[in-house]
């Protein structure tokens, strides 16, 4: 499929760019997009730290104190929650929020993720993203005349230029990516999502690899 290539500057001209249709051309699948994200989402959860409960507190076990007669209450031992140093009494448990997926339906993931921004027109290529004196002001007014929607987010090639990156640092409508961070949440929550020429690259190479 051929895309036009785009730039902030208006004089510039830049030839079309061919993308693969294994890669930019796919249908997507709503089951392979939920289950990709699902599984980012649970990798991000982080667990409590568990507390150490009656069974794993070093103390004694042998019963104290006899059972009548001693004026206080019947214990059997001081790994009770009730001492100091006992056991901690429905304490937080360590819970495993890491489910598999395999890597073959990870890469379809991403793959769908950015054939759905082709086949609905919110896919922008451009050829860099280079912004004069790396100012924000100066790259809003881009913004503002390429009309990219009300969320972007933009992924480069090995590294986010640097230009770019500085001036965008406070806009909070737009996030930017390096190719190897491109992720099917990222690129799904975005109404725009821009590619520049050596991201495409990466991408198309990262799955043909």
């Amino acid at each position: 499929m051929k895309v036009k290539v785009s730039s902030f500057d208006a004089k510039a001209k830049a030839a079309d760019v061919e993308l693969n249709d294994e890669v930019f051309g796919l249908d997507p699948r709503a089951d392979i997009l939920h289950r990709v994200v699902t599984w980012q989402l649970e990798k991000r959860r982080a667990t409590a730290r568990g507390t150490r409960e009656r069974a794993d507190v070093a103390r004694t076990g042998k019963k104290f104190g006899r059972q009548k007669g001693g004026g206080t209450a019947r214990h059997g031992d001081r790994r009770a929650p009730v001492f100091i140093g006992g056991g901690k009494a429905h304490g937080a448990r360590v819970r495993d929020f890491n489910p598999g997926l395999n890597k073959k339906i990870r890469a379809l993931g991403l793959k769908m993720a950015l054939s759905s921004h082709a086949k609905a027109g919110s896919l922008v290529i451009m050829d860099s993203l280079s912004v004069k004196d790396s100012k924000t002001k100066t790259l809003k007014g881009d913004l503002a005349k390429a009309g990219f929607g009300k969320s972007v987010l933009f992924i480069d090639g090995d590294a986010v230029e640097t230009s770019f990156a500085l001036a965008a640092g406070n806009l909070g409508h737009l996030n930017v990516l390096p190719a190897a961070g491109a992720n099917v949440y990222d690129i799904l929550k975005h109404d725009t999502l821009v590619l520049t020429r050596a991201a495409v690259e990466k991408l198309e190479a990262r799955f043909n690899g």
